[in-house]
């Protein structure tokens, strides 16, 4: 596996926070997200744990949400490609994009990086420095008043009632292109993750193919299908020499007094 590619799969997982009840309960009310949250996943390659990733939903003021995630590259692939990044999102309410930063230590690479929304002049500022070579780019891209960063997007998906056999596309940017990804209901299922059964709702997300990478690929999420929504999985089907990738919920705890 071409391990850099594990910050990008984990990138993926801010579309998500836990629920506030323990996995495999089917609680008789279950809070409606969003709402302050913690959960811990697990990313799984060829059969091995490639990494850990962490992710906290907590309130940035009473107007705005903010997403930490911290990811670790874990077992083998930490023997052979060390990963740990840090990754900070600001949004507004609906998850519209406010700012971003991005500290990423992969192998011997080390980025900063950040985006910055700017609504009423329809603009996204991106800055990137690499601190081991010392340089910097920085870019501004025209995008529309709302437009969501990958995390923003895969949480609003937790907002939207999309019936079966129906889509959404959401403006979508990585400070360097926009898209407009387009994200489809297919079926419910009943999917078992870390030995809890869930009834879930799978969705289609169609970013790759040149739609906001470039890269081919497929990736797949399961949701709850109840009023919390809770991503307990996710699957991308990647090319060679990447393949499939599984990532699955592990714990989640509530966040009090955010």
């Amino acid at each position: 596996m071409q391990q850099s590619r594990l910050r990008f799969v984990c990138a993926l997982l801010l579309l998500s926070g836990a629920s506030a009840f323990a996995p495999g309960q089917s609680p008789q009310n279950p809070s409606k997200f969003p709402y302050p949250e913690k959960l811990s996943y697990r990313v799984e390659w060829r059969f091995i744990t490639a990494g850990d990733v962490t992710v906290q939903l907590s309130r940035a003021s009473a107007a705005d949400w903010q997403f930490n995630m911290d990811i670790e590259s874990a077992g083998l692939v930490t023997r052979l490609y060390k990963v740990t990044d840090k990754y900070k999102v600001v949004t507004d309410q609906k998850f519209c994009g406010v700012k971003s930063d991005l500290d990423a230590e992969e192998g011997k690479r080390h980025r900063i990086a950040s985006l910055s929304f700017n609504p009423p002049q329809k603009k996204v500022l991106f800055d990137e420095r690499d601190v081991l070579k010392n340089t910097t780019e920085k870019r501004s891209l025209d995008v529309p008043p709302c437009t969501y960063d990958i995390a923003g997007a895969l949480a609003c998906l937790r907002l939207i009632d999309l019936p079966l056999g129906k889509s959404a596309t959401l403006p979508i940017t990585d400070g360097k292109k926009l898209a407009y990804g387009r994200i489809e209901a297919q079926a419910r299922e009943t999917v078992v993750v870390d030995g809890k059964t869930y009834q879930a709702v799978r969705y289609e997300a169609f970013l790759f193919d040149n739609v906001l990478y470039k890269r081919k690929g497929r990736l797949f999420l399961w949701l709850t299908d109840d009023a919390s929504r809770l991503p307990v999985q996710m699957r991308f089907q990647l090319g060679f020499p990447v393949g499939t990738v599984n990532v699955e919920l592990e714990k989640q705890q509530p966040l009090l007094g955010s």
